[in-house]
């Protein structure tokens, strides 16, 4: 199977190089993914210009219909999907139903955001020449939004960017990641057949090429990325001056007080760490515990990581599938095998089976060692304890990143403190860091990356205000 770009209704066929991609969980070929390179971009860039052309008269009432007709596609063909998701990047089938049945959701409840979005009336004649003027905002679209995609969530990543872009009134140009194009091809051609306009939602494959090429091209008027640090600065410079929405890099802190339920806490944590092979941005990391419960809480983390399913990726019982790929695999024990040599303490050393990963736990992490600084994105974890809150803000606040994080307390005064001042772009109260809900604005803070998602936030990311006035 070669994977081609889709523009407007069809696949396109390309002879640009190709990478071999095979199935995590048995090294299977999976298919050729051809890189479509300038030209591929080229192409689809302008059919999508010419769509948005074409329908940017379109009313609200028909983008949110197609955003419905797109929803209900998606969700008769759910089943399918998921069985490409767990092939091709190893997540558990359970989590990765879970995750196609969300992009249907998405996609409905973008539909029934677009309907309550709206511009505002200013008072110009607040000012002396203001007098006799009358002046209002509106939210109109960019144009062509490229849109650049993980493998870790290959369908609710996608419709993240996709829906609001549409929703917005833009037509988009998505380069998804290697692991998670045969999901995007897949869901585009779900939104043609449910008639959405060919060419509002268009797919160029490949890897790094075609990505800068995407971000760079003229006529692309905003980005919007996902993925590493190093990527998304990578990206950024590509794109110029134009509009750069991005999500990060993470090194996710979940904080616990000694007034918190620790077994609760633990139980959440464990699998906030580990489920999906820690293979989320949000993942618990740095789990850092008051003194007083330090032990109790290492304990039954310990024993909650342990209740833990590791193993077939189509089993529905499994929690902790294979690794994306090989080279993911051998970074994470790598980083295992640094942090112990580091002068770690090891409560659960990481096994290694092909692409398979189980849980690893450590204690006495130095603050230099690449656990503590860096971005696992694999199922590892740390525990260091804290004495007081200015502490716990201190060592939850010593890394680059700042995405999402938690806290486990009885305290609304610790709450409140930890809202001013632990710096992520959210906070989770007894929830672990890896809880996301799609209505609120998600987003970095630090090297995590600009710009929010969450249905309302990401619409109003991918449209621009226009100010209109008048002289009465």
């Amino acid at each position: 199977m070669r994977l081609t770009p889709f523009v407007g209704a069809a696949d396109v066929p390309a002879d640009g190089p190709s990478t071999t991609l095979v199935r995590p969980s048995d090294g299977a070929v999976i298919g050729e993914l051809v890189e479509a390179g300038a030209s591929g971009v080229d192409a689809a860039v302008a059919a999508a210009k010419a769509t948005f052309l074409a329908h940017r008269r379109a009313t609200v009432a028909d983008r949110a219909g197609w955003l419905r007709a797109a929803a209900a596609a998606l969700n008769a063909d759910a089943d399918a999907i998921a069985d490409l998701i767990s092939d091709d990047i190893g997540k558990p089938i359970r989590a990765a139903k879970f995750e196609a049945g969300r992009g249907g959701a998405f996609l409905e409840a973008t539909a029934n955001a677009l309907t309550q979005m709206g511009g505002e009336t200013l008072p110009v004649d607040a000012v002396p020449n203001g007098r006799a003027h009358f002046g209002f905002t509106r939210r109109v679209p960019f144009g062509v939004v490229g849109a650049i995609t993980p493998f870790n969530a290959p369908i609710n990543l996608l419709v993240q960017k996709v829906a609001p872009a549409l929703a917005a009134g833009n037509a988009v140009v998505v380069k998804p990641a290697p692991g998670g194009t045969r999901a995007a091809l897949r869901a585009a051609r779900a939104f043609v057949a449910a008639g959405v306009p060919a060419g509002l939602f268009n797919v160029v494959t490949g890897d790094r090429e075609t990505a800068l090429a995407l971000a760079a091209h003229e006529d692309v008027a905003m980005v919007s990325f996902t993925g590493a640090t190093a990527a998304g600065e990578a990206i950024a410079r590509a794109a110029g001056a134009k509009k750069f929405a991005a999500e990060l890099g993470s090194n996710a802190a979940n904080l616990v007080f000694a007034d918190a339920d620790v077994g609760a806490a633990a139980a959440k944590i464990a699998g906030a760490a580990f489920e999906a092979s820690g293979q989320q941005c949000i993942s618990a990391q740095r789990i850092l515990v008051e003194r007083p419960v330090f032990d109790a809480f290492a304990e039954k983390f310990v024993a909650a990581a342990h209740r833990l399913k590791v193993g077939d990726a189509a089993d529905p019982a499994t929690d902790v599938g294979p690794m994306v790929h090989a080279a993911a695999a051998d970074r994470v024990m790598a980083m295992a095998e640094g942090a112990v040599a580091a002068g770690a303490r090891a409560l659960m050393m990481p096994e290694r089976t092909g692409c398979i990963v189980s849980p690893g736990i450590f204690a006495e992490v130095p603050a230099t060692a690449a656990l503590w600084r860096d971005e696992v994105f694999g199922p590892l974890a740390l525990l260091a304890p804290f004495d007081t809150l200015d502490e716990a803000i201190a060592m939850a606040n010593d890394s680059p990143f700042g995405l999402q994080g938690a806290a486990f307390t009885a305290s609304l005064a610790t709450a409140m403190r930890l809202s001013e001042e632990f710096e992520v772009g959210s906070l989770w109260i007894n929830e672990a860091s890896r809880f996301r809900l799609d209505m609120y604005p998600f987003g970095g803070m630090k090297k995590s990356g600009v710009g929010r998602e969450g249905v309302r936030y990401a619409i109003e990311e991918m449209s621009q205000v226009r100010f209109t006035g008048f002289a009465l």
